[in-house]
């Protein structure tokens, strides 16, 4: 079979590339430009075309009939690719159809990491935690990692762990064996207009899956009529685990029963404690600089207290993602950076807009920060790179947050400091 991968270097659509290769599948794909998947998928040995004007998947389909063309959900429909796809008669899907297929077609018992926030950092750990237990996983998380590449199907395995994204109804086509819910708060607007939908959606996808561990503090109300529904409570944080930050102790927790749930009896505690942490999630870059990819009030929150663990000094370079998000979100922000000591505010990355909505500009955003004297608005340029420099200089733990083009932009700065 001929698969042909669009938007190949994405978080969601490069894992499952990887997984469809080793699977067996013929595997090709494009992407507008490389990045740290597209690099891990060359070594792999699955050839990516930097372009997508049609005329790579035409030359491919001569070659060899494409049999999937599998796209993600930020592709466009009026997408040059997507729409010459149509035009051959290939049969046309996203991600989550393949996945599923792939998936039955295997006959693997599927583990799904779902929640607004921690999903790679929980897969990862879930990952991680059954490899030094030595069981075979098939699996797709959506970043890279130093343990193992971003998706594997291994022939051995009968369990696939798979962080499974809420955006665009994905996780509802989907029905686990065993799903973990790490928390859930109101996010994605493009996708579901109100926050009832979005809580809906998730009470569907747990009443989909065969048993679901959950945090009864997190919307556990939800989960009142399902049976299938096990709720933890705080009290249960396994607060003894060597692993920084509140919100990794809860998650590691969930993993820990979710081990249990396999019937698989083992210690953890030491496994977990030595686990590497996957790439943007306060990943260290070098010293007194890490890069994570969180882009929400909760997640900002959480990711300074566990830098403050690290650190008495913390400064924070803050990319917002999607000005139809902060149209949703910018009321929250307010009392999540007061563990900064500093924080340098970035223009908002823009992807997927409707264009009906106004640009929200920083001074928009940060107007109800509690701690707003310590706000510099900032952009991308050598003054904000001196200001890094000189925090990093003094001792100070430097933080780049969002999932926008901050991460890119602090490795080329440092690339370009080390030639």
């Amino acid at each position: 079979m001929n698969i042909y991968f669009s938007g190949i270097g994405g978080v969601g659509i490069g894992p499952l590339a990887e997984i469809a290769y080793d699977a067996g599948y013929n595997v090709v794909g494009s992407d507008l430009e490389e990045s740290l998947v597209t690099n891990e998928l060359d070594k792999k040995g699955i050839t990516v075309n930097i372009g997508q004007d049609g005329t790579y998947l035409q030359s491919c389909h001569n070659n060899s009939p494409i049999d999937w063309f599998v796209y993600t959900s930020a592709l466009k429909p009026d997408h040059p690719e997507l729409v010459l796809a149509r035009q051959l008669g290939i049969r046309v899907a996203k991600r989550d159809e393949l996945l599923a297929f792939i998936i039955a077609d295997k006959k693997l018992k599927l583990i799904a990491i779902a929640g607004t926030h921690g999903k790679t950092t929980t897969t990862g750990l879930m990952m991680w935690v059954l490899q030094q237990l030595n069981i075979p996983i098939s699996y797709s998380i959506g970043t890279t990692t130093s343990f193992g590449p971003s998706g594997k199907f291994d022939p051995a395995s009968q369990y696939f762990i798979y962080e499974c994204d809420e955006f665009d109804r994905n996780f509802l086509n989907f029905n686990p064996f065993l799903s973990v819910i790490t928390a859930i708060d109101y996010d994605h607007p493009d996708t579901y207009p109100t926050e009832n939908e979005y809580l809906q959606a998730f009470h569907q996808f747990a009443k989909g899956s065969e048993q679901v561990i959950a945090w009864d503090d997190q919307h556990g109300e939800l989960f009142e009529d399902l049976y299938q529904v096990s709720l933890l409570h705080p009290l249960d944080i396994n607060s003894s685990l060597a692993i920084a930050g509140d919100h990794n102790r809860r998650n590691a927790t969930l993993v820990q029963e979710a081990v249990k749930r396999l019937g698989i009896i083992s210690k953890t505690d030491e496994i977990i404690a030595h686990f590497p942490g996957t790439d943007r999630r306060n990943e260290k870059l070098a010293d007194n600089l890490y890069s994570d990819y969180g882009h929400h009030p909760v997640e900002i929150a959480a990711t300074l207290q566990l830098a403050r663990e690290l650190s008495d000094h913390v400064v924070l370079v803050y990319q917002p993602h999607q000005n139809v998000r902060q149209h949703e979100i910018r009321d929250q922000y307010t009392n999540q950076f007061e563990l900064a000591d500093e924080i340098y505010w970035l223009p908002t990355y823009l992807s997927r807009e409707d264009p009906n909505l106004p640009i929200l500009q920083p001074a928009d955003l940060i107007k109800n920060i509690t701690n707003i004297d310590s706000v510099h608005i900032a952009d991308f340029n050598d003054e904000l790179w001196n200001n890094i420099q000189k925090a990093r200089s003094e001792g100070k733990l430097v933080l780049g947050m969002g999932a926008g083009k901050i991460d890119g932009w602090l490795r080329d700065q440092l690339a370009n400091d080390t030639n």
